[in-house]
C-alpha cells in the first residue's frame, strides 16, 4: 500500500471558494470568458495599465529574484517601514500557510469569528490545531461579538486569534481600539489580522505597527486587481517576518508578480481613482436592489450579503443567465449570497436578471 497521509489531511474538508470553475461552467454550456462574475471580491476596474506593460517586459527565461527585494523595499517604503518588516508571498493565502507552518503546534488553540474565510479553520486544523469558534449574528446584521471576543481571550488566551478586518464575507470591521486592547490582553497570543479589503473601506484604521504580537496580512490581488498573478504581503516585528521568510517555499513569487506590484504600486492614482469609481458603484447597486426589495446587509466595503432564502438555488438560477455569484452556504450562511460590486453596466445586468429568471425577495428572517 502507499504512504497514508497524516490524519489532519485525511480530516480536512474540501477547500470551496469563489470565481468560476470550468468543469462546472462547461456543465452549463459556458465559457469563463462569457461570465459576469459577482462570486470574486476584487476591484472590477482592473489594474493599472502600467502593470500590463511591466509584466509583458518581466524576464521569464532566469528565476525571480528569491528575496523579491525591489519589490518588499517599495511596499516597505509604501508602509514607512524598514524591509525587514516586510514579505512579499503568493497571495494571502499563502501567506495564512506559512502562519500555520511557523506558529501553529499540535493542540494549539486558535480562535476564528464566524462567518469568515475559511482558510483560518482550515490551516490550523492542517497543523493540528483546534479551533475555538465565536459566531456573529445575522439579528446584529454580523457585526464582529466585541464582548465574546474579550470574553474568549479573558477565558484561554488562545495561541493564534485570525481576524480579518473588514471581514470577508459580511464586510463588518473592527477598531484599532479593539485590536489593541486585545493585543495587550493576551501579549503571548499572535494576532493575525487580515487586512486583504482594507483599501475598500477608507474608514477602517489598519493594524499595522499596532504591537508586537499583531501579524498584518494585505493583498494586492482584491484592490489592484491582480488575481491571475496571486500576490500579497505580509507585515509585522522583524522576528514575526522572519519565521515566515524560514518557511517559505522558494521562488515564491514570480517574476511577473514582482514586476506587476512594483508596477501597481508607483500608480496610485489609477488605484485611488478605481476604488472610487467602486464605491459610487456599490451605492448605486445596493440602493437598486433595495428598491426592489432585497435584504442588502450593511457593509463597509465593497462587497455584502444578500439575503435570498436558497442560496444554492438563487447562484444556479442566475448562473444559467451567465451571472456568478457566491453561494453563503459553505460559510455557514445557506440563506445568503455575496455580492461583490462590479462596473454599472455589469451590476445593470445582475439586476435585469433577477426579473429575467423570476427571482423575487423572500421574507427576511434573521436567526436571533
Amino acid at each position: 500500500m502507499p504512504p497514508i497521509p497524516r490524519p489532519e489531511v485525511l480530516s480536512l474538508p474540501p477547500a470551496y471558494h469563489g470565481a468560476a470553475r470550468v468543469d462546472e461552467l462547461r456543465a452549463y454550456g459556458l465559457q469563463p470568458a462569457n461570465i459576469v462574475d459577482f462570486s470574486v471580491n476584487i476591484n472590477p476596474f482592473g489594474p493599472s495599465p502600467q502593470v500590463r506593460q511591466a509584466i509583458a517586459n518581466a524576464p521569464l527565461a532566469a528565476y525571480p529574484d528569491r528575496d523579491a527585494l525591489p519589490l518588499r523595499e517599495a511596499l516597505a517604503a509604501h508602509h514607512a517601514l524598514s524591509p525587514s518588516q516586510v514579505l512579499p508571498a503568493h497571495g494571502t493565502a499563502e501567506l495564512i500557510t506559512l502562519v500555520g507552518m511557523a506558529f501553529i503546534r499540535p493542540g494549539d488553540r486558535a480562535l476564528v469569528v464566524s462567518p469568515t474565510f475559511g482558510e483560518y479553520a482550515r490551516v490550523t486544523a492542517l497543523f493540528g490545531g483546534h479551533v475555538t469558534t465565536i459566531h456573529a449574528r445575522a439579528a446584529q446584521h454580523f457585526a464582529f461579538p466585541t464582548e465574546a471576543i474579550t470574553q474568549a481571550l479573558h477565558d484561554a488566551c488562545p495561541r493564534l486569534v485570525w481576524l480579518c478586518n473588514p471581514n470577508n464575507p459580511t464586510g463588518q470591521t473592527l477598531t484599532r481600539a479593539n485590536l489593541a486592547a486585545w493585543a495587550e490582553q493576551c501579549p503571548e497570543s499572535l494576532f493575525v489580522i487580515d487586512e486583504a479589503y482594507i483599501n475598500f473601506a477608507p474608514q477602517t484604521a489598519s493594524a499595522i505597527g499596532l504591537a508586537p504580537n499583531v501579524l498584518v496580512l494585505r493583498s494586492m490581488t482584491k484592490d489592484y486587481a491582480l488575481a491571475g498573478l496571486r500576490l500579497g504581503y505580509a507585515v509585522g516585528e522583524e522576528a514575526l517576518i522572519t519565521a515566515l521568510q524560514r518557511v517559505q517555499p522558494p521562488w515564491s513569487v514570480s517574476a511577473p508578480a514582482q514586476q506587476a506590484g512594483l508596477a501597481a504600486l508607483a500608480d496610485q492614482a489609477h488605484l485611488a481613482r478605481t476604488l472610487a469609481a467602486t464605491r459610487a458603484a456599490q451605492q448605486a447597486f445596493t440602493t437598486a436592489l433595495k428598491q426592489k426589495g432585497w435584504q442588502v446587509m450593511p457593509s463597509a466595503t465593497h462587497f455584502f450579503l444578500l439575503f435570498v432564502g436558497q442560496a444554492t438555488t438563487f447562484r444556479e438560477q442566475l448562473l444559467q443567465a451567465g451571472i456568478m455569484v457566491r453561494d453563503g452556504t459553505s460559510f455557514g450562511l445557506p440563506e445568503y449570497v455575496r455580492l461583490g460590486t462590479r462596473r454599472p453596466t455589469e451590476n445593470a445586468q445582475l439586476l435585469e436578471a433577477l426579473s429575467a429568471q423570476g427571482l423575487t425577495p423572500p421574507q427576511f428572517r434573521p436567526e436571533t
